[in-house]
Parts: C-alpha cells; sequence; structure tokens
C-alpha cells in the first residue's frame, strides 16, 4: 500500500503517512482538520486509492458524493456484472478519485443498492432493493412514532392504548423479566424495577392492583401440575377410635395435622400428632418431588394460594376431606411437666374433626388439650424460650377488593403450636435415637432446625414493645444433618414435619422416616443436604414474595384513605423519633413526635402519602 495513499481504517477515512517495517503509519480523520496517528498493519486498512492524496483531501471527503447513483444500480443490475471499487466509481461519477472512492466505500457499507466487498461489488437484485426500502421507510417511521411517544412519555400524556407497544419494556423490568429497558433510558429514567412501576402507574397503563412482586422472585402464579398418584395399600393402624382434631383458620383448605389424646393406664398422657402422609406415595426424585423442591413452600398470597403439590392432591392426603385420611401419626409420650419420654412414627387412619380456632375456644371437649399446652410452654419458657406475641393480619383480595382482618390471639392457636412443637421434638428425638436403631446403627441424614439466641436484652420490656425487642435480637434459623439445639424454642432437639403439603424440607424429612419405615434405604447426607439448601432457597424466596405482597395490597387498601386515622403502639424511641406499629394494618413507621411518650403509647397517627411502587407508608403524628 503506497505512502500517500486513502484507505479505510475503522469505517474512517485514513491517510498513509510513512512506512515503519512492517507497520504503516496512518492519519485517521477525526472530522474537520482533526487527525489521530496509529500504527497499524497493511491487513487492518481496506485499500481506496493511490493517490496521491494529503490531510486536507482526507478532511475534505465528508459524507461521500451526489450522484446517480440509483441509475447507476439499474443499468449494473441490469447487466449482471461484477464491479471492482474503480470500476463502480467511474459508472457513477465518470472518475476514478479519492472522492468517489470514499464515496463508493460508503455506498457498499449502507448496503442498500450494492453487496459484496471492495474487490467484487455486485448489484443487489431489484427485489431485494424494494424490500429494504421499504424496510427503511417503516423503520424511519418507527423512528418518528417513538420520539413522537417519548415526547408524550415525559409529559405523562400517553394515548393508551396505541402507546401500549413502545412500554412492553418498561413492564419487562417492572415485573423483573429483564434488567433493562430502553424506554427508560431514552427518557432520561432509573433502570430500575420500582422506577419502571411507578411510571407504568403514572401513565396509567397499570393500575394500582397490579403486583408484580411474585414475578420479580420467579414465582409461579399458579399450583404445582404433576399430581402423585394415590398412597399405596399398607398396614396402617386404625386409629379412629380416638377423637381428633384439626384446628386452623377458617380460611386454612389444606388442613395437614390433627391432634389426639389418651391417657394409658399407666397414667402416662400421650399426645397424638397426626401429620398429613403424602410421602406414602411421593419418591425421591419423582416429577411430584422435584416440583415442590423447586417452590420450597406453598405460595400464600391475598389474592390466591399457589400449592407446591398439585391441588389434586388435596383429597388423597389432607386431613379431614373424608371420613377416613391417611396419615403419619407421632406418637408421643410425656412425662407430667409435658417433657417428652418417648415417640413412635405409626402410618395411620385417623377420622378427623376440623375446626376453626373460634369454635376449639369454646369447646368443651379441648380442655385437656388447653391444660397440655400451657405446661409445654410452661417447660420451653423455663429452659430459655423466647416468646415473642406480634398483631397478626390476614389480607385477602376478593372481587378487586381488599380486606384486612385482625387475628385474635385465640387461646387453641397457642395450644396447637404447643403440640405441633412436640410433634417437631418428638420426630427429631424418633430420628436420632430410634432410627438408627432400625438401620443398624447407621445414624439417619435427616434435616434437623436448630436456632442460636442474639444478644438478647437483658430486662425485656412489656407488650408489643418487648416483642419487638425481641425479634431484632433474633438470630436465624439453621437446618442441620445434626441435632442441636433450638434455644429460641427452648428445646434439646428439634426439627419441622407437620406441614407436608405446605413446606418442602418437612416432606423431605417425612421421606426419610418412611424410608426407614419401610425397610429401605433413605438418601444419604450429600442428597439431604443438596435438597435441604435447594429447598430453603425456594422457601426464602416465597417468604421475601409473601412480605412484599402483603405490604403491597395492605397500601391498595390505603390508597383512597389520604388523611384517614389511626393507632400506632410505640415499640422503640430514640430522641424525637419514634418507631410504630400499626396493628390495624400491619405496618410499622417512623415519626417524629413533639411530646414525650413511652413504649407500649398510643398515639394517633395520620395517613400523609403512599409510595405503592416503593412499598411506603408515610404518617404522621397527630
Amino acid at each position: 500500500m503506497p505512502v500517500k495513499s486513502l484507505a479505510a481504517y475503522k469505517n474512517r477515512p485514513a491517510l498513509v503517512q510513512s512506512r515503519e517495517g512492517d507497520k504503516l503509519i496512518i492519519a485517521v480523520g477525526g472530522g474537520g482538520d482533526s487527525f489521530t496517528e496509529f500504527k497499524v498493519r497493511e491487513k487492518d486498512l481496506q485499500f481506496l486509492h493511490a493517490g496521491p492524496c494529503g490531510l486536507s483531501d482526507i478532511a475534505a471527503l465528508g459524507e461521500g458524493e451526489e450522484g446517480p447513483v440509483r441509475e447507476a444500480w439499474e443499468l449494473a443490475e441490469a447487466s449482471g456484472q461484477t464491479f471492482s471499487l474503480g470500476e463502480l466509481a467511474e459508472l457513477i461519477w465518470g472518475t476514478y478519485s479519492p472522492q468517489s472512492a470514499w464515496a463508493v466505500f460508503l455506498l457498499l457499507k449502507e448496503g442498500l443498492y450494492f453487496s459484496g466487498d471492495l474487490q467484487a461489488i455486485r448489484p443487489r437484485p431489484a427485489a431485494d432493493v424494494e424490500a429494504e426500502q421499504k424496510k427503511r421507510s417503516e423503520k424511519g417511521q418507527e423512528s418518528r412514532e417513538r420520539a413522537a411517544f417519548l415526547e408524550r412519555l415525559r409529559g405523562l400524556n400517553l394515548e393508551l392504548p396505541g402507546d401500549s407497544r413502545f412500554l412492553q419494556d418498561v413492564e419487562a423490568l417492572a415485573y423483573g423479566r429483564t434488567e433493562k429497558s430502553r424506554t427508560l433510558r431514552d427518557a432520561g429514567l432509573e433502570e430500575s424495577p420500582v422506577r419502571a412501576h411507578r411510571l407504568l402507574l403514572e401513565t396509567g397503563f397499570w393500575d394500582a392492583s397490579v403486583n408484580p412482586h411474585p414475578f420479580r422472585f420467579g414465582l409461579s402464579l399458579s399450583s404445582a401440575s404433576p399430581v402423585p398418584d394415590p398412597p399405596p395399600p399398607e398396614d396402617r393402624l386404625d386409629l379412629g377410635h380416638l377423637p381428633a382434631f384439626a384446628i386452623d383458620n377458617p380460611w386454612s383448605e389444606d388442613p395437614d395435622d390433627a391432634v389426639s389424646l389418651e391417657s394409658p393406664d399407666s397414667g402416662a398422657p400421650v399426645l397424638w400428632v397426626h401429620v398429613a402422609d403424602p410421602a406414602s406415595s411421593i419418591g425421591f426424585d419423582s416429577a411430584a418431588e422435584k416440583e415442590a423442591r423447586g417452590r420450597g413452600a406453598t405460595f400464600y398470597l391475598p389474592e390466591g394460594t399457589y400449592r407446591m403439590i398439585a391441588d389434586e392432591a388435596l383429597p388423597l392426603f389432607a386431613l379431614g376431606l373424608a371420613e377416613r385420611s391417611p396419615a403419619l401419626s407421632f406418637k408421643l409420650t410425656l412425662n407430667s411437666d409435658a417433657s417428652l419420654a418417648g415417640a413412635e412414627v405409626i402410618p395411620s387412619w385417623v377420622r378427623v374433626q376440623r375446626m376453626s380456632y373460634e369454635e376449639a375456644d369454646a369447646s368443651p371437649d379441648l380442655k385437656a388439650f388447653f391444660a397440655l399446652g400451657e405446661r409445654n410452654l410452661a417447660r420451653r419458657l423455663a429452659a430459655g424460650a423466647v416468646s415473642i406475641e406480634l398483631p397478626e393480619l390476614h389480607i385477602r383480595v376478593q372481587d378487586g377488593q381488599v380486606r384486612l382482618e385482625n387475628i385474635p390471639p385465640w387461646k387453641s392457636a397457642a395450644m396447637v403450636r404447643e403440640c405441633m412443637l412436640l410433634a417437631g421434638e418428638g420426630a427429631a428425638w424418633w430420628a436420632a435415637r430410634r432410627a438408627p436403631e432400625l438401620l443398624g446403627g447407621r445414624p439417619l441424614p435427616f434435616p434437623y432446625v436448630g436456632q442460636e439466641l442474639g444478644d438478647l436484652p437483658a430486662d425485656p420490656l412489656p407488650g408489643y414493645a418487648g416483642s419487638w425487642q425481641l425479634r431484632k435480637s433474633m438470630r436465624p434459623r439453621s437446618l442441620s444433618l445434626k441435632p442441636s439445639l433450638h434455644q429460641g424454642l427452648g428445646l434439646d432437639v428439634y426439627t419441622q414435619i407437620t406441614s407436608p403439603l405446605r413446606r418442602y424440607t418437612d416432606l423431605l424429612a417425612h421421606q426419610q422416616i418412611r424410608a426407614v419405615l419401610r425397610g429401605l434405604m433413605p438418601l444419604g447426607e450429600d442428597d439431604v443436604l443438596l435438597r435441604m439448601g435447594a429447598g430453603e432457597v425456594a422457601m426464602a424466596q416465597s417468604v421475601h414474595a409473601e412480605r412484599a405482597s402483603r405490604t403491597h395490597w395492605t397500601l391498595v387498601y390505603l390508597r383512597d384513605k389520604i388523611g384517614s386515622r389511626w393507632e400506632g403502639v410505640v415499640v422503640e424511641k430514640r430522641g424525637a423519633k419514634a418507631h410504630l406499629l400499626i396493628p390495624a394494618l400491619g405496618l410499622d413507621t417512623q415519626v417524629n413526635l413533639k411530646t414525650e411518650v413511652q413504649p407500649n403509647e398510643t398515639v394517633p397517627l395520620s395517613l400523609v402519602s403512599l409510595r405503592i411502587p416503593e412499598g411506603e407508608a408515610v404518617f404522621s403524628a397527630l
């Protein structure tokens, strides 16, 4: 390539100035009289014209030369000839010069009339040129329409539904399906799910009822699809003579535990906790098991319930939906103080009566259960258990309306909790002590649940303020293959086994128990660890999405209540700022107070504003 020749370097005009060994020194035009020197290999350049050229010639090249391009293309297309760069320059402009050579280079780069390379340039077929022109015309029209849309967007004055096509990337970002949005970027806005959500509300593309949070956590708004087989025929102990009670909230549709109580002749009280038995037919690595593992837990939203096991499985396994239900029953022999003396696990048939907490509180048949629950609570508190009592709220969306209902502190709810804790303690005791006997001395890999206490306050406050202190101090629970203390519950050993229809790790525990009872090989340590981890990660996503969704629907409930009055309970105070719980809404908030208040004192509040995309409600003290 001769010195002072014209070349193209990265689609920009370049003057070959000199040669140094096997490299060329080039000056590349940067617009006007601006040039940058580079040392490059010859193969990195596209030769255009031998020159001689100077820097002024390169600066004058501009965007190419005007000329009868279409007429030349028609002649070339009719001839079917292939051209060199110089031949095409002469055909169009009548001369092969640095200016016409650069113009041919740009023409080939544009790609409308000609294709190929600089040594063999071919006219494109007429049909291809026509199609390309139509495509470019439509693209130009689309660009003009998009520019007009962006102008309307900046003024929050969209033309819906026509403008909806330009908002698809914004919606995808709001749902968490992508991390970018060209529309937000072009509008000069932050590319985040929260900003996208806010824009969709501001423009009226979404209304406040759209809940994006499940999708942001990758959750499905449908129940599992694989339907497990019914429980197989097997020997089950008939416990139909024992009254069994499944006690839950009235809106519960998936009862998976029930309780019975007997006092044998020995005088040692015996608590039976009957639990749904899906592990009787859901095997390791079955389709239903894999689906449950991927979900981690049943997903409860105010707008619906999405189960980790198919809806069709409820009649097969849930307790009390039929006259007689199959169960995995945990027989717990207790000492007089409700401490555990022994535990057995037995496949059974049970006849279950379903009751609401309100009905159970008024039932004379449950007095012995209440007494047992009180003894067990006293035992746990004496062992250092932490009791946290904060307001609970049931939120549901029905026919587009949000309904909030405070859940009373039912006495029977506390009793059922104590019975379930005894069942978890008994199952862990069985897995640690009895299962190795049945496995020839080998330990059973099992999902034990433990918890270490954090730095608890030495003298917790009473009421909500004290529970708030304790909750902030608690450390998260942990899963392990070895029995460990659950200090928060005041138990030496514990696991969770009472919700195998709702929680994957409970199902996993049942599968291990079932394998031992059937004389089969349970999963090994590595498999249990992997499944525990997968289930916990998936369940954590559900928990985060549930919390965000509950806040979302609470704010939707409040959207027409700006200025409304609420009662807040002081749970923490720092200077003039106080943290308050609002029991009627299940929210907490921080406000500045002008008067001195004490923990647990009630403060009247006014709702000032809402930020639904951010999940924030702002209150002020009255």
